[in-house]
Order: structure tokens, then sequence, then C-alpha cells
């Protein structure tokens, strides 16, 4: 019964990422195509926060595929994803439409999906590697909150002399 359980709580943990995924980059369809948006690039949108917010969503996705015992490398992939997003997505006006297109955490739940789909997950998962990964993760959010702060300060002594 114990791995009834382990399993269901799998499926569960699985099922959250799909819908975290889904909500950030595909849970709008746009009109007349078949072309669906979330709201990832909604929220880069929104000056300095809302990349940050994206960025903490996302990293959910790596830490339940850390989790689940995704490879050290597909981990490193998925954050990279994360990274280009936010980097390229961080430019005023060509990383916003930059973020309409990628994708990353649908590229995410992808590379977790092929592992769990294949059976390659690792047995033994790396807690000190998992620790890292999240340190990482809290420094990308951490500079990108810098950074914000930085672009506010300039443009706010741009406006007032």
């Amino acid at each position: 019964m114990h791995s009834l359980e382990k399993m269901a709580s799998r499926d569960q943990a699985l099922q959250r990422v799909r819908t975290v995924g889904q909500l950030l980059d595909n849970a709008i369809a746009i009109p007349g195509t078949n072309y669906r948006v979330g709201l990832d690039p909604l929220l880069g949108l929104l000056p300095g926060g809302g990349d940050m917010v994206g960025i903490v969503v996302s990293a959910y996705i790596v830490l339940e595929a850390a989790r689940f015992g995704v490879p050290k490398s597909t981990l490193i992939r998925m954050v990279l994803n994360i990274l280009l997003d936010s980097s390229v997505g961080a430019i005023p006006v060509v990383g916003d439409l930059f973020d309409f297109a990628w994708k990353s955490n649908s590229r995410n739940v992808a590379l977790l999906e092929s592992h769990v789909t294949n059976g390659t997950l690792q047995r033994k998962v790396d807690r000190r590697f998992i620790f890292v990964l999240a340190i990482v993760l809290l420094l990308i959010v951490l500079s990108f909150a810098a950074l914000a702060t930085l672009v506010v300060g300039l443009v706010w002594k741009l406006i007032m002399g």
C-alpha cells in the first residue's frame, strides 16, 4: 500500500507541475489563432516585480523535478531555460515578444515528463545538489530584484532630475 500511496503522491505532484506550466505558458487562447499565452509573459509586462514572480514560480517546476530525481544535467538545462527566459525577457519590448514565444515552463515540464515516461529518474536524490540549485535560483531572483531596483532608481533620477 505504501508504494501505491507514493505513486499517487507522485501523480499529484506531476499534475501540479503540469498545471503551473499550463498557467504560466498556455492559459489563454488567442481568439482566431491556434496560439496560446500564459501568465508569464503577462507578468513580464509589469516592471521589475513581474519578472521576479515569474522566476519564483518557474523555480517551483525545477525544484519539483529535482525531487522527482531528474538527472542533474537536465536540471541545469531547466535552470538555463529560466535564465534565458528571464534575461531576454528583461529587455524592454524585445523581451516581452520573446516571452510570448519561448515558453520555458512548458519546455521544463516536457523535460520532466520525458524522464518520468522513459523511467530515467534517479533513485536517490542528491539533496546537496538540490540545495545548490535552490541557491542558484534564489541568486537569479535577487539579481533581477537588484536590476529592477537599479533601473527604477535611474528612471526616477531622469524624471525628477
